[in-house]
């Protein structure tokens, strides 16, 4: 597999002695001021470690939920606690991100890693300010971008800061970007694309750019019904996006065309209504009862489904195969990331509810890849290049 993403990183440059600001993706879940993932957190250590290792002075900023300005509910102040018990050294914490307290912070931290307040209490950041981008690069000598799950955004820290400040990338994106990036283009075969989801419309734009690639594709979720529905199946009341049946006779066609396997259910689990109570039963697809709904796929089709991606060298997952989040509905998607998990392949799981999945499943260590990134993640599967990535040293 290619390694390079083209891009310099954290480890083609001279950090000893130098101020270097981290933009890092910290944006985890914070229930009543107890963070109840730290996930995110964990993922932005090799990185902070490696430049403390490097002798660098470590500052670090990240953006935390959606704040219309500033908001004690969104502060990063928990998760500067939560990094110091996880680094095992004390994390300082700045009150603003610009400004006299930062730049007071900066001028005060010594050795230790100083965490900025929430990027977001401040309007420019979303806006990609130029002044605000400046103030922000201005704390710091470089710029090292970490956080993937924002890369596809061009912020005023994660675009902005690039035009003060060397940039590249650090570890987290490094890998984030070889296995998104770099081994979807040039895969080892047999490849599978395994996608899910709710909706056509939300993973059309990277099924079409898998489908050269592939050996084999297999669709589920919700977005499945539509696919159902163009080859004339009866599917009930279930989500259905019928603007999108001619475009996934098109998916089908070229499949076809290019020699790809494409796999749909055969089997389906149904319900009456979208409850986690209501009564459910497993029925064949050319037998969906009229005004039921598809919610999960069934277990023959999770078998063939798991048969078929033995012999694949390399699986890209993007999209769970039901409605994971009710336990009736789990089992298709639970056991599909068993069946991935322990293939003797590359097995890389592209972000959001995907990954959480794996989580739920307790599977990440078993995957050679999970991203951190949702939006970022797909964007990378459809081929785009993100303004984050885009913006950081060529290597």
């Amino acid at each position: 597999m290619n390694d390079s993403i083209g891009k310099k990183t954290v480890r083609d440059i001279d950090v000893r002695g130098r101020r270097v600001l981290v933009r890092a993706d910290l944006n985890v879940p914070i229930e009543n001021g107890v963070i109840t993932d730290d996930t995110r957190i964990r993922e932005s250590l090799p990185t902070i470690r490696y430049l403390l290792d490097h002798g660098a002075q470590v500052i670090v900023c990240s953006h935390l939920g959606r704040p219309k300005g500033p908001d004690p509910a969104l502060s990063l102040a928990p998760v500067a606690g939560r990094m110091a018990n996880l680094l095992g050294q004390e994390v300082l914490f700045a009150e603003d991100c610009v400004g006299p307290k930062a730049e007071a912070a900066v001028q005060a931290m010594g050795h230790h890693v100083l965490l900025l307040e929430n990027l977001r209490f401040h309007p420019e950041e979303e806006k990609n300010d130029p002044e605000f981008a400046r103030q922000l690069a201005s704390l710091a000598e470089i710029f090292v971008n970490d956080a993937f799950g924002a890369a596809h955004r061009a912020h005023a820290s994660t675009e902005g800061v690039t035009h003060y400040l060397p940039a590249v990338a650090g570890l987290l994106m490094e890998k984030e970007v070889r296995y998104l990036g770099a081994f979807v283009a040039n895969p080892p075969h047999p490849f599978a694309a395994v996608v899910g989801g709710a909706k056509v419309s939300s993973k059309l734009p990277a099924i079409q750019h898998l489908l050269p690639k592939v050996d084999l594709l297999l669709v589920g979720g919700g977005m499945a019904n539509t696919f159902l529905k163009a080859k004339g199946y009866e599917i009930g009341a279930s989500l259905v996006e019928d603007d999108l049946l001619d475009a996934a006779r098109a998916v089908m066609r070229d499949a076809e065309s290019r020699g790809v396997e494409l796999r749909l259910p055969v089997d389906v689990v149904v319900a009456s209504r979208f409850a986690a109570d209501a009564e459910t039963e497993t029925v064949p697809v050319d037998a969906v009862p009229p005004g039921y709904l598809i919610l999960d796929i069934g277990p023959e089709t999770v078998r063939q489904f798991a048969d078929a991606l033995q012999r694949a060298k390399a699986v890209v997952w993007n999209g769970p195969m039901g409605v994971f989040e009710m336990e009736p509905f789990a089992n298709g998607s639970f056991e599909l990331a068993r069946a991935i998990a322990g293939l003797d392949a590359v097995t890389v799981v592209g972000g959001g509810e995907t990954a959480a999945v794996v989580a739920a499943a307790g599977l990440q260590d078993r995957f050679t890849h999970v991203s951190t990134g949702g939006g970022a993640s797909l964007e990378m599967l459809e081929g785009k290049t993100l303004p984050g990535v885009a913006a950081l040293l060529d290597a």
